[in-house]
């Protein structure tokens, strides 16, 4: 019997619709399934990424940078300004135009490239069939040769503090505040959380990051995270590491959290708190008993390094598994899974996966730091450039920070890249390309770079792992 579709997805966010278009490309028949609808009722496409998460949190991450420039930056460049407000429901509509704009770009997409968008709840069944119930509670079946499982993550809750979505928040709820809290609790001191924290703090919050893990940005290159700490602390932000929240009260219109540090137990007041401790993958209502396919305790899906489930013709993508929760880590699975689904070799280098934190000044790494490579006894040399030695950044008053490269100590290969400072996903994202071809810091150093530009650090950084900046002064060698 003949099969519906050729490719089923699951979810339309940066995983699922990339994969979708990426399918039809090849000429496979293929539907994409969206259960994800607008304050109007109507099916949107995009998930997570487009409506709550990675658009709308850097629409508001650049509104309150414009405003925290012209309240404290402006006057430098002699431009003056009086009696400067912020206008939070103009905020708020700026981000809702700029997020209906690329779903309603996604969904003439999907049309372009003759995907068949589905709106309702999909579910897997046995036979690679796939029931997707409207958005009026009617039940409608599919099936297909191949169903990729796109369906994203959602926050986690925490029992001391669950949200209540008004005084108690997750990360969907901050972005929707519509005044500028006076006191701002943040519980989790991690990528959401601190590009939460800004936009708020920007904006005239007083805020307060509670982490549980007694170091600040462990994951990240131990110079950059200092470095992160030391900015975010002059910024204002009040960052309390090791501090464990056991318990928080609504009362009065104010949040009360009590957090142990230690064996100490500490109580603080806020007028919002926002938890953003952390995703777990989204599989409420997605499988049936019999599809054949199961997750783990932690409700990811066990795959192979192609996304294959074990269970013929039925793939997952994105945060569902393994691997850091990125979109772009998602769309590229996406193409892969359907790339091979048509039958190409495709493959995904895991090891290059650039991750950013949209704070100012921003931060990205690519690849791996210099502890884990020392602790698997990997001889290193590093080469590190300051922005303050960068015209073009001086010009854009944007001199703090630096770029860091490290290189194998043998061949010279580019290892990792780690940087705070202006255009930082750019920056690093110019080194991925590099490492994608396994490309030497001597090879970098030749390059010839646009002057001026921030990219230059990249080169003065590539130059400066064997001692040949020509900016800063080198670093003798270690005898």
């Amino acid at each position: 019997m003949s099969k519906d579709f050729d490719v089923i997805v699951i979810g339309s966010g940066p995983g699922g619709y990339v994969a979708a278009i990426r399918a039809a490309q090849l000429g496979l028949k293929t539907a994409c399934v969206e259960k994800w609808k607008n304050a109007e009722g109507k099916g949107v496409n995009g998930g997570t990424c487009l409506n709550v998460g990675c658009i709308p949190s850097k629409a508001l991450l650049d509104s309150s940078h414009k405003y925290e420039a012209a309240a404290h930056e402006y006057d430098k460049h002699g431009i003056g300004l009086k009696d400067l407000e912020i206008d939070v429901s103009k905020m708020l509509t700026r981000k809702e135009g700029i997020v209906n704009q690329l779903t309603g770009g996604v969904a003439g997409l999907l049309k372009a490239n003759g995907v068949t968008s589905i709106f309702g709840t999909g579910k897997l069944l046995a036979g690679k069939t796939v029931e997707v119930t409207d958005f009026e509670g009617n039940a409608t079946n599919y099936t297909a040769e191949n169903v990729i499982l796109a369906t994203g993550s959602v926050p986690v809750d925490i029992p001391p503090a669950r949200a209540d979505h008004e005084y108690i928040v997750d990360s969907t709820g901050a972005l929707e505040f519509t005044e500028v809290p006076g006191r701002l609790g943040v519980v989790g001191a991690g990528v959401i959380g601190l590009e939460l924290g800004s936009v708020w703090g920007r904006l005239g919050s007083e805020v307060v990051v509670i982490e549980a893990l007694e170091d600040f940005l462990p994951a990240m290159d131990e110079a950059v995270a200092k470095e992160a700490a030391k900015t975010f602390k002059k910024q204002g932000m009040d960052i309390r590491l090791g501090c464990m929240v056991s318990g928080s009260e609504v009362k009065d219109g104010k949040v009360t959290l009590t957090y142990k540090k230690g064996d100490e137990e500490h109580q603080e007041t806020f007028d919002k708190v926002i938890v953003c401790v952390g995703r777990r993958p989204y599989t409420e209502g997605l499988l049936a008993d019999d599809c054949g396919v199961s997750t783990t305790d932690r409700g990811f899906f066990e795959v192979d390094d192609h996304c294959f489930t074990g269970v013929d013709g039925i793939w997952a993508i994105g945060d569902l598994v393994r691997g850091p929760m990125l979109a772009h880590k998602a769309s590229e699975e996406g193409v892969m899974v359907v790339e091979r689904i048509a039958g190409q070799k495709a493959e995904m280098n895991y090891d290059l996966i650039p991750g950013v934190i949209y704070t100012h000044p921003e931060i990205a790494n690519v690849g791996k730091t210099e502890q884990e490579l020392r602790a698997e006894g990997i001889e290193v040399k590093v080469g590190q450039f300051p922005f303050q030695a960068s015209g073009r950044a001086l010009a854009s008053g944007e001199g703090s920070g630096f770029i860091k490269l490290i290189a194998d100590a043998k061949t010279d290969q580019v290892l990792g890249a780690h940087c705070i400072g202006p255009s930082a996903a750019e920056l690093v994202q110019q080194a991925a390309i590099a490492m994608e071809f396994s490309t030497s810091a001597e090879d970098l150093g030749y390059m010839v770079f646009s002057h001026p530009t921030v990219s230059e650090a990249v080169h003065e950084a590539a130059l400066a792992v064997n001692g040949h900046a020509i900016h800063i002064p080198n670093k003798k060698k270690r005898k």
